[in-house]
């Protein structure tokens, strides 16, 4: 840990966009106001989702309080380059998919021991303490380890998938893949091929990762949602809608609850 976390740079991560080149206050410019886009997808998942919410549990709504969290510190963090950024940054991505965990993990993939969702929500608690305690030890290997939590989502939605047999949902799960392996592949050209980018002096992957990144959230989030939904509240008959336009071309999805059932939680 260097002696002062709140200084500009020193984070142990610089990203590959020019340091304070379109402002003296702010070190990466466009990965720093890219994160604009949580600010917006969060809220507004809050508000689509919120009839979903009350028949299933308000804890949906912390989901995406926290990933707006996410773009205030991921902000912050390009902005100064500063260690205490990349801690904020790194620990609120470990918390939402420690409440997402929580909150959308189906049911059937409990491990044995586990009887109820409050003793896992328990388990992921006391797990995501224990890895927060563990970060501050080597905080650069971070970004790594929750990148390779995806691969577990990718598990669970892969074996979810096989089971359904609605298209509508399907082709949801296959455009989220492929959003993840775009956004992925940005991440780790601009981390590891940063020589070559700015060569040809485009360095901006990483502000691409972010906006990638949040839209792939909204609709992995949406599909395990749907999940969730069917297997904890399926007499309130859950499908996916787009929002503005009901259509997966032009719209972002959301689980909306189609049929009208006594409200459980407001």
């Amino acid at each position: 840990m260097p002696p002062n976390i709140l200084a500009r740079e020193s984070s142990e991560v610089d990203w590959c966009e020019t340091n304070y080149l379109h402002s003296e206050y702010v070190a990466e410019y466009y990965n720093t106001v890219s994160n604009v886009v949580f600010f917006v997808a969060g809220p507004l998942m809050m508000y689509l989702l919120h009839p979903y919410a009350c028949k299933r549990t308000l804890a949906v709504h912390l989901v995406w309080t926290m990933f707006t969290l996410v773009g205030l510190f991921s902000a912050y963090y390009h902005m100064t380059l500063s260690y205490l950024g990349q801690m904020l940054d790194e620990l609120s991505i470990l918390w939402v998919i420690a409440l997402g965990y929580s909150v959308w993990f189906p049911r059937p993939y409990f491990p044995e021991f586990i009887k109820n969702r409050n003793q896992f929500g328990t388990a992921i608690f006391i797990i995501a303490t224990i890895s927060t305690a563990l970060s501050f030890a080597k905080p650069v290997i971070n970004a790594y380890v929750l990148n390779c939590i995806t691969f577990h989502i990718l598990y669970i939605m892969v074996k979810e998938i096989r089971k359904c047999t609605v298209q509508e949902i399907r082709n949801l799960a296959f455009l989220a893949f492929v959003l993840w392996v775009v956004a992925i592949s940005c991440w780790l050209s601009d981390r590891l091929f940063c020589s070559f980018w700015r060569t040809i002096n485009f360095s901006y992957l990483h502000s691409i990762w972010h906006i990638l990144i949040c839209i792939t959230v909204l609709y992995s989030n949406t599909l395990f949602a749907y999940f969730d939904a069917v297997y904890e509240i399926p007499e309130c008959q859950p499908q996916v809608h787009y929002w503005p336009s009901n259509s997966v071309y032009i719209g972002f999805p959301y689980l909306a609850i189609t049929k009208s059932m006594p409200k459980k939680n407001c």
